[in-house]
């Protein structure tokens, strides 16, 4: 079976001699001071002040505004703009980026600014793993990122792409007055490998320096007690030598850093034509690929964008300008001899990436990267699976590693009886309105799911819990292993019962391994869960909040299309099919599959009818309007959407309010015209007063 198992180093001759060729480009470090001559852009939540900057005036450092926090990918590059892949993306930095209710950045505003500092509050750069934004940044100009609290990825990738990086506001009165930096502000507190990327200028740098010999590749160290799950798996993973050849130590203790040799390396339309580029143009076109039978391309994210697309947008050019990027990714997939995940002519994908990795190729102890910060779904049946950014698989490509550091763990045990109602994404609504978590605490950690709850759970409710670690702004999700993963490796994969087992064998945290923090949740407690818009993490009791009504209720994705999530869907709308009752006047509720097989599995179960007979729109599997791209985005800032996807950023899926809630009360909600939790003696019945 493609993608199971440990895989050998493929075509070793091959590797030796592309490495062969890559000893002898010249790489060089940075020199050990910096100098940022240019100016300081704040963002600030004040959109006169964003304005009177990008006008050319400069406010002074202690100019009393509020930081603006929370700045996610989607307000730094709007979904639109990664269709362009080249340095055309440094016209674009903040288009999406909000001050209240306005959008003070133009088109090439940025650049034309001369700015090369960038300051913001909490949290910079959560949501996708989009290198797009760091890379529009630097091609802006911007040399510097500052804020309180930067996201893993974004930060990975600002390293990664030669963009520094510091949580010390202290830096811009040294900038202001002109003077030069030490590099070792930016590197201070950064584990070895970290040092050496920032200190050569950026990753493939020093890549070709670690090649050469040049770089340091500190030595594995062990674990000083016992190991947490993710531990033992990165444990197998390191790789011991320059070369990538030796991998697997006994033990890996939390913090240490270092190269790991990943089973599997995926990449969807978004990301890979950038990632094709920064390869033909760095190690060259004649230049193969490592171990092409182990990386995977999607065509799953902009299946539906002619359908999304604004007449507006679609006069500036940007549907021909997207289009190149499955042409992209096609030509590269073909001439490198890579499986590709496509179109079916039925309109949408085969899959969504996360569904069909999880479905068809992750397996228990594996290592998986992939260029989605929803990577971690696959960790629901106990691999460590995160997303990296653009130059990170580019490097991949090359290495078959990944850099990384061990994140230390944060357990969330969910204790109790999960009363009927309750769902695995009620569950995670109530994780990230934690206040662990809602203060950053839990960013670059690794999110162990357990707990009597957990362990009831199936693999696609699991799937939602490790899928939305990315919006806890974690390293990834993952939950141990057990007999429901025994019994999805059989169903789903055809696996003999002990070849299955064999895969799980082993894979548990050990009983005195070290935690970070615990983040208990009482199910028995838990009451339907909603978040408000702009951020997952706004969740409430659906009892707590005030009436709202609803035009869009959108049950789709990687998070809520899969079968389980069909089932519930099923379940709410069985009893409306059995009492005449019909999707609600005035709502348009979208029902999209997460894979072909999720759309077989609701034909054979009779699904299908049910969804025609309460007036839902089925739709094609892919990303859809979950990024703006497909069936089911609001299109008026007044729009209310309630939706069972994992993000409700602002822009993230059109510029109206989106709650976030379970598929139980998604599809509730369509059939009541508001916002109501599961209630199956409501269902047709009269409104209750308020």
């Amino acid at each position: 079976m493609r993608g199971a198992g440990s895989f050998l180093f493929w075509k070793l001759d091959s590797m030796s001699d592309l490495i062969k060729r890559l000893q002898d480009r010249p790489v060089q470090k940075r020199p050990n001071k910096v100098k940022i001559t240019g100016r300081i852009l704040f963002l600030v939540d004040d959109a006169i002040a964003m304005r009177r900057q990008l006008a050319g005036e400069d406010l002074p450092l202690d100019h009393g505004l509020s930081y603006r926090n929370d700045i996610s990918t989607d307000e730094i590059t709007p979904a639109y703009i990664c269709y362009y892949y080249d340095d055309v993306l440094g016209d674009f930095p903040y288009l999406g980026f909000r001050a209240g209710e306005e959008f003070p950045v133009e088109r090439g505003s940025v650049r034309r600014g001369g700015f090369e500092v960038s300051v913001s509050g909490k949290r910079r750069g959560k949501g996708s793993s989009r290198e797009q934004s760091p890379y529009a940044e630097r091609c802006a100009g911007i040399r510097l990122v500052i804020a309180e609290n930067i996201e893993r990825i974004y930060q990975d990738n600002c390293h990664n792409l030669g963009i520094l990086t510091t949580t010390d506001f202290g830096v811009l009165e040294k900038v202001r007055a002109g003077a030069e930096l030490p590099l070792s502000i930016f590197t201070e507190g950064k584990d070895t490998i970290s040092r050496e990327i920032i200190e050569w200028g950026g990753l493939f740098q020093f890549n070709l320096a670690r090649l050469q010999g040049k770089a340091v590749l500190p030595a594995p160290q062990p674990a000083r007690r016992g190991q947490t799950l993710a531990q033992k798996i990165f444990a197998k993973h390191r790789v011991t030598d320059l070369g990538g050849n030796r991998v697997g130590v006994p033990s890996i203790a939390e913090r240490d850093a270092g190269f790991f040799r990943a089973d599997i390396r995926f990449s969807h339309e978004y990301v890979t034509p950038m990632a094709a580029i920064f390869f033909e143009e760095q190690v060259g076109k004649d230049e193969r690929v490592n171990d092409p039978r182990s990386i995977y391309f999607f065509r799953d994210h902009l299946t539906f964008l002619d359908k999304a697309m604004t007449p507006e947008r679609k006069q500036q050019g940007l549907l021909e300008v997207a289009a190149q990027l499955k042409l992209k990714q096609e030509q590269f997939a073909e001439r490198h001899g890579i499986l590709l995940h496509g179109e079916t002519g039925l309109g949408g994908s085969e899959a969504i990436c996360h569904s069909k990795m999880l479905q068809d190729y992750a397996l228990p102890g594996q290592l998986i990267i992939g260029s989605d910060s929803h990577t971690p779904h696959s960790g629901a049946i106990g691999c460590v699976a995160f997303g990296v950014g653009t130059t990170a698989i580019f490097n991949s490509w090359i290495t078959r590693d990944v850099y990384s550091l061990v994140p230390e763990t944060v357990r969330a045990y969910v204790k109790g009886v999960k009363p009927p109602g309750i769902t695995a994404k009620d569950i995670m609504l109530a994780i990230l309105a934690d206040d662990y978590v809602r203060s950053g605490k839990a960013i670059g950690k690794m999110m162990e799911y357990c707990g009597p709850v957990v362990e009831a759970l199936n693999i696609d409710e699991r799937a939602t819990l490790t899928n939305m670690a990315a919006e806890v702004g974690a390293f990834s999700g993952i939950v141990a292993p057990d007999a429901k993963t025994v019994e999805f490796l059989v169903a789903e994969r055809g696996m003999g019962v002990a070849e299955a087992e064999a895969y799980c064998r082993g894979l548990r945290s050990d009983p005195d391994a070290e935690y970070a923090h615990t983040i208990e949740i009482d199910a028995s407690r838990l009451e339907p869960m909603v978040a408000r818009p702009g951020d997952p993490g706004n969740g409430v009791p659906i009892s707590r909040l005030e009436p709202v009504q609803v035009e869009i209720a959108y049950a789709g994705s990687c998070t809520a299309g899969k079968k389980e999530d069909m089932d519930m869907y099923v379940r709410v709308l069985q009893v409306a099919v059995e009492r005449g009752v019909r999707v609600a006047p005035g709502v348009s509720f979208y029902l999209q599959f997460g894979s072909q097989e999720v759309k077989e599995y609701c034909r054979e179960r009779g699904y299908l009818d049910i969804f025609e007979r309460v007036g839902a729109i089925v739709i094609e599997p892919s990303c859809g309007a979950c990024i703006n791209a497909g069936p089911g985005v609001s299109t008026r800032k007044d729009q209310v959407t309630i939706s069972a996807i994992n993000r409700n950023f602002p822009g993230r899926s059109g510029p109206g309010l989106m709650y976030l809630a379970s598929p139980l009360t998604v599809a509730a909600s369509a059939l009541a015209g508001r916002i109501v939790a599961f209630d199956p003696d409501r269902i047709g019945a009269p409104a209750r007063a308020r």
